[in-house]
């Protein structure tokens, strides 16, 4: 419950805690800095410069911060399944069936060492 909730109200924090920080955290953090941005800049009258609130930037704005948290939401849900399953035997995670291990895949140092040895 508490990584849904902070996923919720601060999505960056919760993919450096909870999930793949590496890789998501700088664009959810974008999404939702930038979803910040156009509701504030939504009740100052938008890009309009209506008098009053701008309902389209506000939307804008709603509409970033929900993306950035089911970007959250998933990104931590795909870390919990690659560490239910780290040898990927049963493919529950989205990274295993994308990436599927070949065993006839020849080692490319193995190939470096047999043409520096020829």
């Amino acid at each position: 419950m508490r990584r849904k909730l902070l996923a919720v109200a601060v999505p960056p924090l919760a993919v450096c805690r909870y999930g793949c920080a590496s890789r998501c955290a700088a664009p959810i953090g974008v999404f939702w800095v930038t979803g910040i941005v156009s509701m504030i800049y939504a009740f100052y009258g938008g890009p309009t410069g209506v008098e009053t609130l701008s309902w389209g930037t506000f939307g804008l704005g709603i509409a970033l911060w929900t993306i950035a948290v089911v970007w959250a939401l998933d990104t931590i849900r795909g870390v919990d399944q690659d560490q239910a399953d780290p040898g990927c035997t049963h493919h529950n995670s989205n990274l295993c069936s994308i990436v599927r291990p070949r065993g006839h895949d020849s080692d490319p140092f193995d190939e470096v060492r047999k043409l520096k040895n020829s």
